[in-house]
Formats: structure tokens, C-alpha cells, sequence
């Protein structure tokens, strides 16, 4: 399987509010950067949709080193916190609903179609895709206000 490289990272202005996120791909030499946003959303739904938009553009099955500041996704993912949701219907184990159940179901399948190593990374440090992403999200949620 190919090998990708992929940062991510969301932002919204008022939570909820305009937001928007950004996702860079790297894949040997090449280097493709994403973009994108939603008039009003919250910060975890763009950082959810940076990962997933980045991981849909891939064209077929791949080896991902997945580099986000998020927590939340990081650790939804990592710690298995997703999978359990969805194996009770959604639901935490403090019994309250999950959030985001629609983007968590896409991010989980794609994360059966790929094989994603998961890194975190601190957050406006000195991380330059990270830093990037950041703009990129930033930039995008600009739009909406």
C-alpha cells in the first residue's frame, strides 16, 4: 500500500459559529493542500471533516500517518471511544448522546479502508504543516463572517 502523510486541523470562530478547516497530503514529492467550511459548525465538526475530506481524496487503499492537534479525534479514534459509541447506538458510556455520530460513521469506515497511524501533535507550536493547516482553516472560516 502507498504511504501517505496527512495534517489536519479545524477552527471555528464562536463555537458554534463560521468555521473551517485544512488538511495537507504528501505523498512522496507531491504535496496537495484542502480547504474548506460551514457558516455555522463547531470546532470538532471541522477538525472531524479536515480528516475525513483528506482520507476521501484518497483514490484507493493507503498506509496514513494522520497528524492532527485535535484530542478529540486523536483520542476518539485511538483510545476507541468512536467504535464504542457506535456499538451502542451512539451513545457514550455515561449513557448521553455522542456527538457528531454522522461524521464519527464516516470517519470509522474510512478508517477500515485505510490502514491510519495516529500522531498528535501540539497545536500553534512549531509544527509548519500544522501551522499551515491552521491558516488554511482559519482563512476558510474568514469567509463566513
Amino acid at each position: 500500500m502507498k504511504q501517505v502523510t496527512i495534517y489536519t486541523d479545524g477552527a471555528c470562530s464562536g463555537n458554534p459559529g463560521p468555521g473551517g478547516w485544512g488538511a495537507i497530503l504528501m505523498y512522496g514529492s507531491h504535496k496537495k493542500e484542502l480547504s474548506g467550511g460551514e457558516e455555522q459548525t463547531t470546532n470538532n465538526r471541522m477538525e472531524l471533516t479536515g480528516v475525513i475530506t483528506a482520507l476521501e481524496a484518497l483514490k484507493e487503499p493507503c498506509t496514513v500517518e494522520l497528524y492532527s492537534d485535535s484530542k478529540y479525534v486523536i483520542d476518539g479514534l485511538g483510545k476507541g471511544w468512536a467504535k464504542g459509541w457506535r456499538a451502542r447506538g451512539w451513545v457514550k458510556s455515561d449513557k448521553k448522546p455522542a456527538l457528531n455520530p454522522d461524521l464519527w460513521g464516516r470517519l470509522l469506515d474510512l478508517c477500515d479502508y485505510h490502514k491510519v497511524n495516529l500522531h498528535w501533535v501540539k497545536g500553534h507550536a512549531e509544527n509548519p504543516y500544522n501551522n499551515r493547516c491552521d491558516e488554511l482553516a482559519v482563512a476558510e472560516s474568514q469567509k463566513y463572517k
